[in-house]
C-alpha cells in the first residue's frame, strides 16, 4: 500500500465517476442500463476484480451464481496488474485477465479482501482499475468490499452495508457514508453494497431477479441449492443470548401467515395463532427475522405479487387482492416502494411470455 493517491484525488475522480451515473440513472430501469428493455440474446459480462487478500468463498460466489443463469452472463475474473494475488487463505490465486477488461464489464463486482493493510486512502493500482470502470456500469461490493468503494469516494452521501461486524471500523473511517448494518444488502442503482459472506449469494441473485424476473431467479437458486430470497436483514445473525429451552419459534406462525397472505391479517391475529402475547410475539418474531412482522408481511405480499405479475394475466386489481393489498393503489404503492416500478411496467418486463 505504498504507492497510494491523496483522499482528495480520488474523491474528485469519484465525483468525475459519480456524475456520469447521477445522469446514467436517471434512465434506468430498476439498475438496468439504457437499452437493456427488450434485448433479448444479451449477454451480460461481469468481472469480479480480485483484490490482495481474498476471500476465496465470496470471491467464487459471482461465477457461482451468475453462472447459472442459462447463459445470460459471462464472468470474468481479474486483478489489478493480471498477476497473482494471495487469498486470505494459504493459497495464491492465478486468474486469466488484467485490469483492461474491467472497460468492458457490464457489472463490475468487488469481492472481500483483509483489512491488514486498508487504509483511507488506495494505492494507485486500485485507483487506476476503479478509474476503468465504465460510468454505466454497475459496482457490487461483497463484506469488505465497500471499504474500497469508501475509500474511492463512491459512497459518499448513499446508504449502504458492510459486515455488522465491522460496522464501527466503517462509521469511523467513513463517517459521510450512510451505513445501515441491518440488511443483507443496499440496492442504490449502479451501486450495490452487500453483507459479509453468504449476503453475496443474495445481492447476485438479486440482481438476477432485476435483470430477468423471479422465475428465473429462482431456478438459479434452486441449482445453487439456496433460498431465493432471505428473510430479514443481518440483525439476525449477530450475536444474541440463545433462547431458553422452553422459548416458542414464530416459524409455524410464519408458515400459517404465507398460506393465507390474501386475508387481512392483523399482529394480534399472529400473535393469537403463534400463543403469545403482542409484546413477546413482536420481540421473538424480530430477533428471528429481523425485521417486524409487519415489514416482513409487506415483504412477502410484494414477492408473491411479482410471481404474479410474471406468470398471470390478472389484472393488477385482482392481483392486489390475491396477496392482501386490497386495491391495485396500495399494490402500486408497496411495489414501487420495494423496487421502483409499477405493476404494469414490472409485468411488461419480465411477464413469461417475453423471456427467450
Amino acid at each position: 500500500m505504498q504507492q497510494t493517491q491523496t483522499q482528495g484525488q480520488v474523491q474528485r475522480r469519484s465525483q468525475m465517476r459519480t456524475e456520469a451515473r447521477t445522469q446514467t440513472e436517471t434512465q434506468t430501469y430498476c439498475g438496468a442500463r439504457p437499452g437493456r428493455e427488450g434485448y433479448e440474446g444479451h449477454v451480460e459480462r461481469v468481472v469480479v476484480l480480485a483484490l490482495d487478500g481474498v476471500y476465496p468463498f465470496e470471491l467464487g460466489i459471482p461465477n457461482r451464481v451468475f453462472g447459472s443463469a442459462e447463459g445470460r452472463y459471462e464472468v470474468l475474473t481479474c486483478t489489478v496488474d493480471g498477476g497473482p494475488v494471495r487469498s486470505n487463505s494459504d493459497f495464491s490465486i492465478t486468474v486469466e485477465h488484467g485490469p483492461e477488461v474491467l472497460r468492458t464489464a457490464d457489472t463490475v463486482v468487488i469481492p472481500p479482501f483483509a483489512l491488514t493493510d486498508l487504509r483511507a486512502d488506495l494505492p494507485d493500482a486500485v485507483a487506476d482499475a476503479l478509474g476503468a470502470i465504465r460510468p454505466d456500469a454497475r459496482i457490487v461490493s461483497i463484506c469488505t468490499g465497500a471499504f474500497v468503494l469508501a475509500a474511492a469516494g463512491m459512497l459518499v452521501g448513499r446508504r449502504a452495508t458492510t459486515h455488522w461486524q465491522l460496522a464501527g471500523l466503517f462509521r469511523q473511517m467513513f463517517p459521510d457514508v450512510d451505513l445501515d448494518a441491518d440488511v443483507l444488502f443496499v440496492d442504490e442503482g449502479s451501486l450495490l453494497t452487500s453483507a459479509g459472506a453468504a449476503s453475496g449469494v443474495d445481492v447476485c441473485l438479486h440482481l438476477v431477479r432485476k435483470d430477468h424476473g423471479s422465475e428465473l431467479a429462482n431456478r438459479v437458486a434452486r441449482s445453487c441449492v439456496v433460498p431465493p430470497w432471505r428473510d430479514g436483514g443481518q440483525a439476525q445473525y449477530i450475536e444474541q443470548p440463545v433462547p431458553g429451552p422452553t422459548a416458542t419459534s414464530t416459524a409455524a406462525t410464519r408458515d400459517w401467515a404465507l398460506e393465507r397472505l390474501g386475508e387481512p391479517l392483523t399482529l394480534a391475529e399472529l400473535a393469537d395463532h403463534a400463543r403469545m402475547s403482542l409484546r413477546t410475539f413482536a420481540r421473538r418474531f424480530n430477533d428471528e427475522v429481523g425485521m417486524s412482522p409487519g415489514r416482513w408481511l409487506i415483504q412477502q405480499r410484494v414477492g408473491r405479487a411479482r410471481q404474479l405479475l410474471e406468470s398471470s394475466d390478472l389484472p393488477v386489481d385482482q392481483v392486489a387482492g390475491e396477496v392482501g393489498f386490497g386495491t391495485g393503489a396500495s399494490l402500486r404503492q408497496h411495489l414501487h416502494a420495494a423496487i421502483g416500478v409499477s405493476p404494469q411496467v414490472y409485468r411488461r418486463t419480465f411477464h413469461a411470455s417475453r423471456q427467450p
